[in-house]
């Protein structure tokens, strides 16, 4: 990494992934606005990378964790969360309120620090390493995502459409 200060964003990721003694790997690139890109600039295939979804359920924020190569099935999302018609995305005005310290759009999948729950597709457990967004739009983390899943103790649960 050049000799910049730390993002924010970036700094609560990597002091609380320190905090909780996991191995990871930050990986700086371009800025880029999507998973797919992310995962492109990375040199990492896109089933490889996770990007983070944030849904509004009533008053509070949920994420869902997917591959970059897969879409979202809300009506499973919905299911595993136990959440009622009322769970959809959320707006980018309710990200920047309640996911403050991280850029829009570049949400990592770490529920513990915003906080909340999540859910985690199993897929991502597939692969010895994940690649996913370390809170603003030019750096990305590299983590074996049963350390992820140890940290953050999501649901973990098939979401995505078929």
């Amino acid at each position: 990494m050049t000799g910049e200060p730390l993002s924010p964003g970036l700094a609560t990721v990597t002091r609380y992934l320190d905090e909780q003694g996991i191995s990871y790997e930050v990986v700086e690139h371009l800025d880029t606005y999507s998973a797919a890109d992310e995962a492109r600039a990375a040199g990492v295939p896109p089933d490889h990378a996770a990007k983070t979804i944030a849904l509004h359920d009533h008053d509070r924020l949920r994420l869902a964790v997917i591959p970059a190569s897969r879409r979202l099935d809300l009506h499973k999302a919905r299911e595993v969360l136990g959440a009622r018609s009322s769970l959809r995305l959320a707006s980018e005005e309710e990200m920047a309120s309640e996911a403050a310290g991280f850029e829009v759009g570049a949400l990592p999948p770490l529920g513990p620090l915003l906080p909340a729950p999540e859910i985690v597709d199993l897929r991502l457990l597939e692969h010895e390493q994940i690649l996913f967004s370390g809170g603003d739009h030019r750096h990305s983390v590299l983590i074996d995502p049963n350390d992820l899943v140890e940290i953050v103790q999501p649901a973990v649960a098939d979401i995505c459409v078929d």
